[in-house]
């Protein structure tokens, strides 16, 4: 592992509440300068994994280093790292300026050299304006830029976030995310990311450490991830995706509803005969008013939804086993009325094949929506 400054290690890392066993030998290396989402549902261990890096809990086993330096002990304030938080957590009494300066006063950084670092910071997040005011008197998205502020003003090798658009707006969320992808490529600093939402994650990362119970499912960058799943669980959490269970027939799926699912480029090879999962994501699925007459990668069905969603129609469509989505690009689209028969159709290469290991995770019927 590199030494350079910015660069992280985890071997090994267990930290366990109780009986409960929060993260479980999570082993992972961030690169110096690099933008790592830690991304998975609620309770998979991404926030604890976070908390360990900036030093607000130690490890049970394994070991963690921060530019080459083993951390174990250390607390965080004499860690080369800062945080930001979901919340903020801002001095009210304090203006801007204030509160981003209260880190480099702790330190006892000369009062000459505070002055002009703060001012650099502001000018970082584009605050600048607003350093006489108080935090009551800003916005949510305001208030975040000064979360930052106050943590890049102490200049760390990596600044660890904690769901921190999560409070915001969605307009205003996404224009963050862009802000924010911006700043870190300008200052080179390491961020590690976590978050819950997949969108997020996929729009800022250079890479994406997915998560389940503690342990990384898949660790790679967005397209890698979202084109080639490591497992069901990934592909069902990243983006969308419809899935079918049954039996592999050695090249695809033969599910219990009597589809049969080609598959051109499986992801996990399953045994002939062992229990699998086909998947096929709504984008790739394309609807007929009349039947293809294919024997293979075709279902039937009725049209039981239509929701518009700007330049994409989503479809749901109730088959004899289950439910499927397509979405389907409103340019040139095949119209159809919920009660109009259909059928479904996709490519061999668009299927994913996944031994069912995961088939509890990932086989929730989509809900129906309005038409």
């Amino acid at each position: 592992m590199s030494n350079e400054r910015g660069s992280v290690e985890l071997v090994d890392v267990t930290k366990r509440f109780g009986a409960m066993v929060a993260v479980d030998k999570l082993s992972l290396e961030i690169n110096a300068g690099e933008f790592l989402s830690l991304l998975g549902p609620s309770g998979c261990g991404k926030t604890t994994t976070l908390r360990m890096l900036a030093g607000f809990d130690q490890p049970d086993e394994g070991f963690i280093r921060i530019s080459g330096d083993y951390v174990q002990g250390i607390p965080p304030y004499k860690r080369d790292v800062n945080t930001v938080f979901q919340h903020y957590a801002l001095f009210p009494h304090m203006t801007v300026s204030e509160n981003v300066a209260y880190g480099l006063r702790q330190k006892r950084v000369p009062r000459g050299e505070v002055a002009g670092r703060v001012a650099e910071a502001l000018d970082m997040v584009k605050m600048s304006k607003l350093a006489d005011r108080k935090p009551k008197q800003m916005s949510g998205g305001q208030q975040q830029r000064v979360a930052v502020a106050r943590a890049l003003v102490n200049r760390p090798s990596v600044l660890l976030l904690d769901e921190p658009l999560g409070a915001l707006d969605r307009k205003l969320r996404e224009e963050m995310q862009i802000e924010l992808k911006l700043l870190q490529s300008q200052l080179g600093i390491t961020f590690v990311f976590v978050t819950h939402d997949q969108e997020e994650a996929m729009g800022m990362s250079d890479r994406i450490a997915i998560m389940l119970d503690g342990h990384i499912e898949q660790l790679a960058d967005p397209e890698s991830v979202y084109e080639r799943p490591a497992s069901a669980f990934v592909a069902g959490f990243i983006g969308r995706n419809n899935f079918w269970q049954g039996v592999s027939t050695g090249g695809g799926v033969e599910a219990s509803d009597g589809t049969i699912f080609v598959a051109s480029k499986p992801e996990e090879r399953v045994a002939k005969g062992d229990a699998a999962l086909a998947a096929v994501r709504p984008e790739c699925i394309e609807l007929s008013a009349t039947d293809p007459g294919a024997e293979t990668n075709v279902v039937a069905g009725t049209v039981a939804g239509v929701s518009h969603y700007g330049d994409v129609l989503q479809y749901v469509v109730r088959t004899a086993a289950r439910d499927v989505i397509a979405l389907i690009p409103r340019q040139g689209a095949v119209r159809l009325a919920p009660g109009d028969p259909v059928w479904c159709h996709w490519a061999p290469s668009e299927v994913y094949q996944f031994s069912a290991a995961q088939a509890d995770l990932v086989l929730a019927e989509p809900a129906l929506e309005s038409t």
